[in-house]
């Protein structure tokens, strides 16, 4: 498939009208068609299904460099795939459109592609580890998007549990950064890792609670008992316990009583 081809197929996809709300709503300076979401999806499963991991690489890149909206979202959908082999082309593409991040919308699908890559490699952390400490903050944002899948295993193993602890050490570098977008990404992974990992979660927000802008502290707080329950749940709790005890002491005083005839 050419790149013509792929953009004539694009094309056809486009909804009269659609452009400039889309352009509107994602802050868009560049070109924006018209092209609902299903209809991308549709048209990048076909797509990967055709064509060779080498031709998806390149078109992707090709699509990329058009800087159309949709063809940029396009071009992360041809790559968003678990299992790609080999996939470092794949994954050196990915890193090289980083720093070309300038809205949420294509970074995040984009970011979605990597999150598969980094599952499939983990050691590739390494090279994400550097974004925490871009100048770019599109960049900096990434580095915890493209982990999210980290904030999501109820049975992780050590080394997944030793990954979460590394993202929330470059997070809270992040804390005290007063862009929107920043706090929204500290606010997106603990929100997401609070749903199975509680404890942890809760650990990492009690020494920012005063950091972190009041809308994020909301959000990563959203699926945690407010403090009130805490007490509540820890105070019965207790008074279990203690009933507990005093019921199987009353058992064992009744034991050794002397038995009667009676009994």
């Amino acid at each position: 498939m050419t790149l013509d081809d792929a953009l004539a197929a694009l094309k056809a996809q486009i909804e009269p009208g659609r452009a400039e709300g889309q352009k509107a709503y994602h802050k868009q300076t560049r070109e924006v068609w018209g092209i609902p979401n299903p209809a991308l999806n549709d048209l990048t499963k076909e797509w990967r299904q055709s064509l060779s991991v080498d031709e998806r690489v390149a078109l992707a890149d090709q699509l990329w460099k058009t800087d159309v909206f949709e063809a940029r979202i396009a071009a992360a959908k041809l790559l968003t795939q678990a299992r790609i082999r080999p996939d470092d082309a794949v994954w050196d593409l990915i890193q090289s459109w980083v720093p070309d991040f300038d809205s949420w919308a294509i970074a995040d699908h984009v970011c979605m592609a990597g999150q598969k890559r980094l599952v499939a490699d983990p050691s590739r952390l390494d090279a994400v580890e550097k974004w925490a400490t871009s100048d770019h903050m599109w960049t900096r944002r990434a580095a915890l998007v493209i982990t999210l899948p980290w904030t999501k295993q109820n049975n992780p193993k050590d080394e997944d549990i030793a990954i979460r602890d590394r993202v929330l050490s470059w997070a809270d570098s992040y804390v005290s950064d007063p862009e929107w977008f920043i706090q929204k990404a500290v606010a997106w992974w603990v929100r997401d890792l609070s749903k199975h990992d509680p404890d942890r979660a809760r650990a990492f927000l009690k020494p920012h609670a005063k950091t972190l802008q009041p809308f994020a502290l909301k959000e990563a707080r959203k699926h945690l008992p407010p403090p009130a329950q805490l007490q509540k749940e820890a105070k019965d709790k207790w008074r279990a316990e203690k009933r507990r005890l005093r019921e199987e002491s009353w058992g064992r005083k009744r034991d050794d009583q002397p038995q009667t005839d009676e009994d």
